[in-house]
C-alpha cells in the first residue's frame, strides 16, 4: 500500500523519506529475527531529513485512524487521529515560536503522560528545537541543573510542580499546562494558533533533538536516530512508532 506525500526538498532529492522507509522496513520484516536484523541492518545515510514534517504530517494527512489514546484512571478517556496530532502540533509549533523559541533552542518538558507531551515532542521536531526530558519527581536541584547545563530557555510543566520552580532565577520562558498561574504562560493558547505551520529551513539528520541530562550525561539524540531505534522491538512486540505498529497503515 502505498501513500502519495508532501513533497519537500528531501524528498523530491530522493532523500529521506524513502531511505528512512527503507530502513524501517527492514527493521519490520526481520522484527522476530534478530540474528538478520543485527547483521544487515545499515543506518541511513540521510542528510535533509525532519520525521515529523516529511514522515509523521504526510502519513497523518486527512488521517482519521487512532493516533492517540490516553486513558486517566481518575477522568475521561483522550482519542486523537493522526490528523488531529499533525494540526493541534503544528498549532503548539506556532505557539513556542511566538515565544521566542527557535532551531537549536533547549526546552525541559516536565510533564506526565498527558496530551501536550506528545504534541510537544511533535512540534519541537518541526521546530528543530532540543528537548530535555525531566521527570515530575526531580527535585528543584535537579532542574536547576538541567536549566544550567543543558542552557535551557523554556520550561513547561503541570500548576502542582510550578512550586519546584520557585526558586530557580533566570529569564527562562514559564508554560504552565492543565490550568493557569500568575507569571506563567497558560499552554491552552496553543490552541489559538494557526494549524498551518512553515518551517524555517530545512532538518539536517544530525541535528539533535534530545538531550538527555543525567549525572552521567549522554550525548545528544538525533530526530531520525530516536525514531528509527523505537523500531528494534523485542520479539514478541510491535515497533512503538505508532504508525509503523499499524500494518494496515500506508507505507
Amino acid at each position: 500500500m502505498t501513500v502519495s506525500h508532501i513533497e519537500t526538498p528531501s524528498v523530491r532529492k530522493g532523500e529521506g523519506l524513502e531511505v528512512f522507509l527503507a530502513a524501517r522496513d527492514f527493521l519490520l520484516q526481520h522484527r522476530e529475527d534478530y540474528q538478520t536484523a543485527y547483521r544487515d541492518f545499515r543506518w541511513p545515510q540521510l542528510n535533509k531529513f525532519n520525521w515529523a514534517l516529511d514522515y509523521f504530517d504526510t502519513c497523518a494527512y486527512s488521517n482519521n485512524k487512532l493516533a492517540l489514546w490516553i486513558v486517566d484512571e481518575n477522568g475521561p478517556e483522550v482519542k486523537l487521529s493522526f490528523a488531529e496530532m499533525s494540526r493541534r502540533s503544528n498549532q503548539v509549533a506556532n505557539f513556542l515560536r511566538q515565544q521566542g523559541i527557535r532551531r537549536g533552542d533547549r526546552i525541559i518538558v516536565q510533564l506526565p503522560n498527558v496530551v501536550a507531551i506528545w504534541e510537544i515532542m511533535l512540534a519541537a521536531i518541526k521546530l528543530g528545537a532540543i528537548v530535555i526530558p525531566a521527570a515530575t519527581l526531580l527535585t528543584p536541584d535537579d532542574l536547576r541543573d538541567r536549566l544550567e547545563r543543558g542552557k535551557a530557555r523554556l520550561v513547561v510543566t503541570l500548576p502542582g510542580l510550578i512550586e519546584k520552580f520557585a526558586s530557580l532565577t533566570g529569564d527562562y520562558i514559564r508554560i504552565v499546562a492543565g490550568g493557569e498561574e500568575k507569571g506563567w504562560i497558560p499552554y491552552a493558547r496553543a490552541y489559538e494558533q494557526s494549524p498551518d505551520f512553515t518551517a524555517d529551513g530545512g532538518t539536517n539528520a544530525t541535528d539533535p533533538f534530545m538531550l538527555p541530562i543525567s549525572p552521567r550525561a549522554r550525548p545528544p539524540c538525533r530526530s531520525w536516530f530516536c525514531i528509527l531505534t523505537k523500531a528494534i522491538p523485542p520479539a514478541t512486540s510491535l515497533p512503538c512508532t505508532g504508525l509503523a505498529s499499524d500494518p494496515t497503515m500506508p507505507t
